[in-house]
């Protein structure tokens, strides 16, 4: 990649819109934690590694996270490391979800979890938290604490859901997504990832949702793309989990060039950083090198990440104008 690219990317004023937080758990602070169990980089972090399968991908990360999430304390002394980091590489957006999982397994209120994570937030960045769930975890616990979390959580931005598409969506889900709208709350739902372009259509139809994560699969039925152009559906992408779990098995076929291609809006984001090892600048060099995108297209995807984020217009349009000088400066 020539100088100039990788200038422009590091310039390019940048969003993350599809972050996990215990996903992007930094290395080194279990290295700090525990030396002699962590002191290597570990066989799924090295680069020319793939996962076999989604559960394999979610026993490891699931392992390592349950080392260090132990409490509110916890999750500000990561969010701290991650926003940080963010400054760093020119991000000035980020929405990341916790998982609603870990309130059950931490016993304590998950509005102490959201708190913690928002005061680690730094001046220069705007940040956004999501709550995210399973298809299967509104149980006898949790969904009271969920049903608290959309209505009685001021600071909680939305709703996510994740996990298996494997499982059977459950009764729950579509009635609670669309209270959690009535509420006010940003609701978004990862489809068509692992499983097939029919749960796009589902997560837009039935559960009201204008923002997917990933949305891959959308490209092998012509009717979910049309859905998605007319509903304005965008696709919050993170091409470098794509390849490493397998979504694509090579990079040509990746669709994020066919689906801007179609006008359909498109973000980058990192996903799980501590399971790929990967940064946001890094996503940005993968569309470059292995997609065939051009910096108008780069400019493009940073460009949707504000226009979709929850900022108000005055915000959005700064850093969309400070885009295109940047554009142009490169361009001339």
């Amino acid at each position: 990649m020539s100088l100039s690219v990788s200038q422009f990317i590091n310039q390019l004023p940048k969003t993350e819109t599809h972050l996990h937080l215990e996903g992007a758990l930094p290395w080194h602070l279990l290295e700090k934690l525990n030396p002699e169990k962590f002191s290597s980089n570990p066989f799924f972090r090295k680069p020319d590694f793939r996962y076999d399968s989604f559960e394999q991908f979610e026993a490891i990360l699931i392992d390592h996270a349950l080392e260090f999430f132990h409490s509110p304390e916890s999750y500000y002394e990561v969010a701290k490391v991650i926003f940080e980091n963010h400054l760093e590489q020119n991000v000035k957006y980020v929405e990341t979800s916790f998982h609603a999982g870990m309130i059950e397994y931490l016993k304590v209120p998950g509005d102490e979890i959201l708190k913690a994570i928002l005061a680690a937030v730094p001046s220069g960045l705007e940040v956004r938290v999501y709550l995210g769930m399973s298809r299967n975890l509104y149980t006898e616990y949790l969904g009271p604490k969920l049903e608290d979390a959309i209505s009685s959580w001021s600071e909680l931005a939305g709703i996510d859901l994740h996990g298996l598409e494997t499982l059977p969506m459950e009764s729950w889900t579509a009635p609670f997504w669309h209270r959690a709208k009535e509420c006010g709350k940003i609701v978004k739902a990862h489809a068509g990832e692992f499983g097939s372009a029919k749960n796009v259509l589902h997560a837009i139809k039935q559960l009201g949702v204008q923002r997917i994560q990933h949305g891959t699969k959308s490209i092998e039925c012509e009717e979910v793309m049309a859905v998605v152009k007319d509903n304005d559906v965008s696709f919050d992408m993170c091409p470098i989990s794509n390849y490493k779990l397998r979504v694509i098995e090579n990079w040509q076929d990746h669709p994020l060039p066919h689906f801007l291609a179609e006008n359909i809006s498109c973000t980058l984001s990192t996903d799980d950083p501590f399971s790929f090892n990967n940064s946001l600048p890094e996503e940005y060099q993968v569309c470059y090198e292995k997609l065939g995108l051009g910096l108008p297209e780069l400019a493009r995807l940073a460009g949707n990440g504000f226009k979709h984020a929850d900022l108000d217009k005055g915000s959005k349009d700064l850093w969309l104008s400070k885009i295109q000088n940047l554009l142009s400066d490169f361009s001339k």
